[in-house]
This record gives structure tokens, sequence and C-alpha cells, in this order.
């Protein structure tokens, strides 16, 4: 028997190690992706800076693996050996090992792997009159930085690449929910939910609130809740193991 339908969102490219995952616990994996990034083709003058800069600053942080993916390809160009005395930071076990592909030592957040277990690491709770450059896509995490203000550091932002809503068709997703028969529906991040919910519409939204959606915390899970999804499960953070771990102890779902 086949198992269940999960629809895995996310953006092109970066969908496959999970859904393989998917598949090898007994589930099928369905892909749509919900969210589409897009590098910048080459820094702006104050990107540049921030760049030629990176030297004067005592902490970096990467804030998911497009960032380390799109912001180290900067770095390199201008630092073909990265300057000493940097902390380097990222979350969760992927974009951890994806940042020490570069010959990088990493620090990241033991359990919690959020904003707000990195905000809890030792060495960034002491950073008064120190220098901070978030690496991360256009717009968004708001909270690390204000966070770290508030702890009196000076924090810069390097927007490497920008998100957006993929291109569906009138109705495309909730048909190919539909074709597909998907019955768990698995989301990274609040914006991806509401990409979700303004390609789905009026009708599709209200099929698609029958699935079980699966969100990476409590802040993405009651937006969630609040557009109409009423089977709402938190997994602990974003990352495939977490979200895996959410997904097979959900009860009463076919597998093989």
């Amino acid at each position: 028997m086949a198992g269940t339908s999960v629809l895995v969102t996310r953006p092109e490219g970066q969908a496959r190690e999970l859904g393989e995952r998917i598949a090898a616990a007994g589930f099928r994996p369905v892909y749509a992706p919900l969210m589409a990034i897009e590098a910048f083709p080459e820094p702006s003058t104050e990107q540049r800076q921030l760049l030629l800069d990176l030297c004067h600053f005592e902490h970096v942080i990467f804030v998911s693996r497009n960032a380390i993916r799109h912001g180290m390809a900067w770095i390199e160009d201008f630092w073909p050996q990265l300057p000493a005395g940097i902390q380097w930071y990222t979350v969760g076990s992927s974009s951890a090992a994806a940042l020490a592909a570069y010959g990088i030592d990493v620090r990241q957040p033991e359990s919690d792997m959020t904003s707000e277990g990195l905000l809890a690491l030792r060495s960034l709770s002491a950073v008064q009159g120190q220098r901070v450059l978030i690496v991360k896509g256009e717009g968004g995490r708001a909270h690390l930085r204000e966070t770290l203000q508030a702890r009196g550091a000076r924090v810069e932002e390097l927007e490497v690449y920008r998100r957006s809503r993929p291109a569906y068709g009138p109705g495309e997703l909730a048909q190919r929910m539909a074709s597909g028969e998907v019955r768990v529906v698995l989301l990274s991040s609040g914006e991806a939910l509401d990409n979700m919910v303004s390609l789905l519409g009026t009708s599709g939204l209200e099929r698609a609130s029958q699935c079980t959606l699966v969100a990476p915390g409590a802040r993405v899970a009651a937006a969630a809740s609040a557009a109409g999804f009423t089977r709402v499960v938190e997994a602990q953070n974003a990352t495939d193991d977490a979200m895996l771990a959410a997904l097979c102890a959900l009860p009463g779902l076919a597998s093989n």
C-alpha cells in the first residue's frame, strides 16, 4: 500500500534530500515549492563596503543555507583567505555542515535550532560595543538584529538574496495537491505559509485546510491556525530532522 502523500514545499533544488528521507520513512513525497530564491547578481556599493570591512567584525551570523551559499560566494571573492579573529555562527546541523565545508569553525545552538537558541549562546550574550554582521535574505529576521542591538552590539546586515512567490498558474497549486492526494503539508517558514494561502485562493484553501500542516515553531503554527488550518502540528524547528520527526509522530497515517 502506498504511503501517505506529504507535500514538500522547500525551494527548488533544496527539497530532494528531505523528500528522500520522507520516502525512506514510508511516505510519498509530492513537491511544490512555496518559495523562490533569487541571488543578487553582484553587491551594491553598500554591500561591497560591508564585505571589505569583514575583518572589523567580531561576529558573523548566517541565518540559513541560502545565506551561506550566496554570502560565502561574495566573501570568497573579496577574501580568498578569510580574516582571523571572527566568530562564525549559523542555526541547524545542515547549515553548520555547509559552513564548516569552507574550513570555518562554526558555533551553533546545541538543541534549540532557532534565533532564540542562537541568541542564548554565551558568546552572543555580552556584545556591548562589538560589531555583528548578519548575512541573510532581503527583509525578515528583525528579532535577531533588534535583540543584539539591545545588548549594545553594532549590527549590520548583508542581504545576499531575495525570496519571492513561485509562479503557479491559476489553481495549479490546489490541483497539484488534489491530484497527489496530499494529506500532510510541511512548511519551513511563515512566508511560505503566506504564499500558500495566496496561491490557493478561497476555494483551494478550504480544501487544503483539511490537511495536517506541520509548522516549524509556535509562531508559524499560530499563523496557520489563524489562516483556517484546523490540524496544525508544531515541529521543534525548520530543520529536516525536526520536520521528519514531527511527521513520523503524527497518529493515524498510513506508511509502509
